[in-house]
């Protein structure tokens, strides 16, 4: 029978446990960070820390930067707005890739795991390297492309052609805040990074593709005829239930096959 096992130098250790929360505490948690340092050569390890929840706010975010700043000032992770807006802090919470700025607390029952994204190098430990997905937004030249001058003021759309980036519930592309978590979510994405644009860029094409304003559909689609750069999805979605914002990346794509299957007819 076949085994299949992790690099040595891959596998997560067990790390330090830490007790910071007061003799008597009612309300402790106890959180298991990912932590890996590339400049120690060490394996990566998986910190437990226990804390009074009275100390910090209702929030994952809260309770990590409660961690951060009164336990362990080393620990690495990104946050900014602490609303929903950045994407910032997109982590894989129990499982689930999630914003710990809006993951609540109380929707998870005794220990909390928290790892970086999944299958993205890690700089330091919940900060993931997003130097090829960026790459890949920049591919897709998320920018409005025009051929017509320019008018004297802004470019007009109705309200119709609005709603399509924005949404009926204010979920359309246009609501995307580029946190990673959809395509992290995406085996197809994990198998074939190098050359699968993803759900996270495929929705921000569409959302291009879909603008009344913008002249370069017919080059945007161009760009996108491709064995792995479109086709590699394979309607999984995973993308659209891991979204924190409620957006539907697969819907997207759908969309995108379609109007590639409608040009050649």
């Amino acid at each position: 029978m076949a085994e299949f096992t992790l690099p040595k130098n891959s596998k997560i250790m067990p790390g330090k446990k830490v007790d910071a929360a007061e003799k008597g505490a009612k309300r402790k948690k106890t959180f298991k960070i990912y932590r890996y340092d590339p400049d120690t050569g060490e394996n990566p390890k998986l910190d437990e820390f226990t804390i009074d929840l009275d100390n910090c706010g209702p929030m994952i975010l809260d309770a990590i930067i409660h961690i951060k700043n009164d336990v362990d000032s080393t620990l690495a992770f990104r946050r900014s707005c602490r609303e929903g807006i950045c994407g910032s802090c997109a982590m894989n919470i129990d499982g689930r890739n999630r914003l710990a700025c809006l993951e609540p607390i109380a929707g998870h029952s005794g220990d909390i795991k928290i790892t970086p994204l999944p299958h993205m190098p890690v700089v330091k430990d919940l900060v993931p390297d997003l130097t090829h997905v960026y790459a890949q937004y920049n591919s897709i030249e998320p920018w409005l492309k025009t051929d017509t001058q320019a008018p004297s003021r802004e470019r007009l759309q109705s309200p119709e052609d609005a709603n399509k980036l924005n949404g009926d519930d204010g979920r359309g592309p246009s609501a995307c805040i580029l946190c990673f978590c959809c395509s992290t979510s995406c085996p197809s994405y994990w198998w074939n990074a190098e050359k699968f644009l993803g759900p996270a860029i495929l929705l921000n094409a569409w959302r291009w593709i879909a603008d009344s304003r913008d002249e370069a559909a017919g080059e945007r689609l161009d760009q996108l005829e491709d064995p792995f750069k479109l086709y590699r999805c394979h309607t999984i979605m995973n993308c659209t239930e891991s979204c924190p914002k409620g957006l539907n990346p697969a819907k997207a794509i759908a969309e995108i096959k379609k109007l590639m299957v409608e040009r050649k007819a």
